[in-house]
């Protein structure tokens, strides 16, 4: 497993299309997932230590964005051959199980994950009600293990600012997590 930190935010960067399926039998694209405020696409997966430290937190996250306005989408990205939790199967699971306010979906062909430049699992891509890239930091102080309940809500607070003022904070901490797993 190699540990991965995402690149620093590109402000303004134009969020590329997508056209994926999701678990629950839907296909969604850019446009759909989108919210009047905003987007954070996340890259996500099931067998990934940092993302399970955090998976109720990002449920909770996405869930209170909605209210602010802001879609989301957890994107799939790894190639399963290797790692068979990550499977579409096991994704249906996952999502049902812990009640995924955000659709969650595979990117089969690791198209989408080259196009956004994702680099490890969780990686967070916050754009305004614009398309345009604000967020590229982490979710909160979490590491393989959940930080303390109470820490500051990173990604949610700069996704907050987002929405209200179509800007994300100048200053931004890194993702990190596992490498996506490429074919």
């Amino acid at each position: 497993m190699v540990r991965m930190e995402t690149p620093v935010c590109d402000f303004g960067w134009p969020a590329p299309d997508f056209d994926l399926p999701g678990v629950d039998g839907k296909r969604y694209t850019l446009k759909e997932a989108a919210g009047r405020n905003g987007l954070l696409v996340m890259f996500i997966c099931n067998h990934c230590p940092y993302v399970q430290a955090v998976i109720q937190r990002i449920v909770r996250d996405a869930g209170d964005l909605q209210a602010l306005g802001v879609g989301a989408i957890a994107i799939m990205s790894n190639d399963p051959t290797d790692y068979p939790e990550d499977s579409f199967a096991n994704m249906k699971r996952v999502a049902a199980e812990l009640k995924f306010p955000m659709p969650y979906v595979i990117d089969e062909s690791q198209a989408v994950a080259q196009a956004y430049g994702a680099v490890c699992t969780p990686d967070f891509f916050g754009f305004n009600g614009k398309l345009e890239l604000q967020y590229r930091g982490r979710l909160d102080e979490s590491r393989k293990e959940a930080a303390p309940e109470g820490v500051r809500r990173d990604l949610y607070e700069a996704m907050k600012q987002v929405a209200e003022t179509g800007r994300g904070p100048a200053e931004q901490i890194p993702s990190m997590g596992c490498s996506i797993k490429w074919k």
